[in-house]
């Protein structure tokens, strides 16, 4: 069940985050130009509805229709989605970025099983024609379908969820969300929740007020730097104190939240410490009205504040401080006395590796690839120190990044975090599996590392 939700999680944001950089323009745009923004613009800020109304839906559908079905799958999904976008208003209506996460996949998945069902059957000379027209013809009535059902359903759900965000914000109770938040992203749910959950419902509040504090819940750096510090300051374990900073430096600049998470996974009990943290942040930013322009993506403190809205800069950076200090706290006394087990299981861990390596010749290694999630964040850092460490070897070795679910077939040997091993080894059963806690510093890459040295 686990690594279904992983998956589903990971199709989800897999239509969003590529698109990020769109939503990123459309905050500016709202920021900027609004008239309580920045520059009040009432010509360019007529830019910011239309954006959020068709560019951003169609982006996702797209994108959606594309992992599905390919290139005539992107198609399809961007003319499905515009079916739904007409069926509640168009910029009067909701915005439908939940409607284009169904669309679009289903608009991919219509195409592909008409080519399927076309294959070897085609008469010749007639491709071009029945190409053209399978995409004119199930896009027209997809398109009639979201305008009838799946956009009024869809915003009608949007409604819901909205109405009951507001009764959590009336009554205090949007805190408890993080109960359910920092367990799911250590489990690399993160990716999922954001964008496919809070974005959608940011958007939609953004849209009427100019800012949301959905985009507040899951991407405050603080909670994940309060982990980190305490690791730094009181871990027993030398190589977890050693590795600490460089991950403080990445997660607060950088904006990968994923290189704190096996700091909690080899000592669950920490995972109180974020939780406590972002209860009490959410409730402080619930209490001053704070919220975001739009996703800060990556989550880092950089992209956090420049998202934040005119005269929101301070509450939103003393909700970072707050959440680092609260969460600082809590973990110390967890972290001073789980001793120093970390250190004998790295050992023990590259033992067994070195044994799964035993008789794999260095030189039978041509492709090395990092995988995580998303495929865009921790596996890229990850990638990149270990490509720049091996550099000296002169090894000709190709040392890249993907996502789990979509490693390439000639990969070698696939580098992973031991949660996402059952889907690593699903996705490449060809490659040998390396599985690591810490992209930063880990027994296991040592091991590898060390193997290519010698061989």
């Amino acid at each position: 069940m686990k690594n279904a939700m992983q998956r589903f999680g990971k199709f989800l944001s897999g239509m969003v985050m590529p698109n990020i950089g769109a939503f990123i323009a459309w905050g500016f745009i709202t920021a900027f130009f609004i008239p309580t923004g920045w520059f009040p613009n009432e010509g360019l800020a007529s830019i910011q509805p239309h954006m959020l109304t068709y560019l951003l839906p169609i982006l996702i559908a797209a994108q959606g229709g594309y992992m599905v079905g390919g290139e005539r799958g992107r198609v399809m999904g961007a003319i499905a989605v515009v079916g739904c976008i007409a069926g509640v208003g168009g910029t009067a209506g909701q915005p439908m970025l939940m409607g284009a996460m169904i669309m679009g996949p289903l608009g991919g998945w219509l195409i592909k099983k008409f080519d399927q069902a076309m294959d070897g059957k085609m008469p010749a000379g007639f491709e071009m024609l029945i190409n053209n027209f399978s995409i004119g013809i199930f896009g027209m009535l997809l398109a009639i379908l979201g305008y009838f059902a799946i956009g009024p359903f869809m915003a009608a759900i949007l409604n819901v969820l909205s109405a009951g965000v507001a009764v959590l914000v009336e009554n205090s109770l949007l805190p408890l969300v993080a109960i359910f938040i920092e367990p799911a992203k250590v489990l690399f749910l993160n990716n999922a929740i954001n964008h496919g959950i809070f974005t959608p419902i940011g958007a939609a509040q953004a849209a009427e007020a100019g800012k949301s504090i959905m985009y507040m819940l899951e991407t405050n750096p603080g909670p994940g730097l309060g982990v980190l510090l305490a690791y730094w300051s009181f871990s027993k374990d030398r190589n977890t104190k050693a590795s600490a900073p460089g991950a403080v430096i990445i997660h607060l600049f950088g904006g990968i939240h994923e290189i704190y998470f096996p700091y909690i996974l080899m000592n669950p009990v920490v995972i109180v410490a974020p939780i406590v943290a972002n209860i009490i942040t959410i409730f402080f930013y619930s209490m001053f009205g704070a919220g975001l322009i739009g996703p800060p993506s990556p989550g880092s403190i950089i992209a956090y504040m420049m998202m934040a809205p005119k005269g929101g800069a301070v509450i939103a950076l003393l909700g970072v401080v707050i959440a680092t200090a609260i969460s600082f706290v809590i973990a110390t006394p967890i972290i001073k006395m789980s001793g120093s087990k970390d250190l004998d299981e790295a050992q023990k861990q590259m033992k067994d590796m070195k044994a799964e390596a035993k008789g794999l010749k260095g030189a039978q290694i041509k492709k090395i690839v990092f995988a995580c999630d998303a495929g865009m964040g921790s596996s890229a850092m990850g990638a990149t120190k270990f490509r720049n460490r091996i550099k000296d070897l002169n090894l000709g070795i190709t040392v890249t990044n993907t996502s789990v679910d979509n490693v390439p077939k000639d990969a070698d040997v696939v580098v992973c975090q031991a949660i996402l091993q059952e889907r690593a080894a699903a996705s490449a059963p060809q490659a040998r599996l390396v599985v690591i806690n810490n992209f930063l510093q880990d027994a296991n890459l040592d091991a590898l590392y060390s193997e290519l040295a010698g061989k």
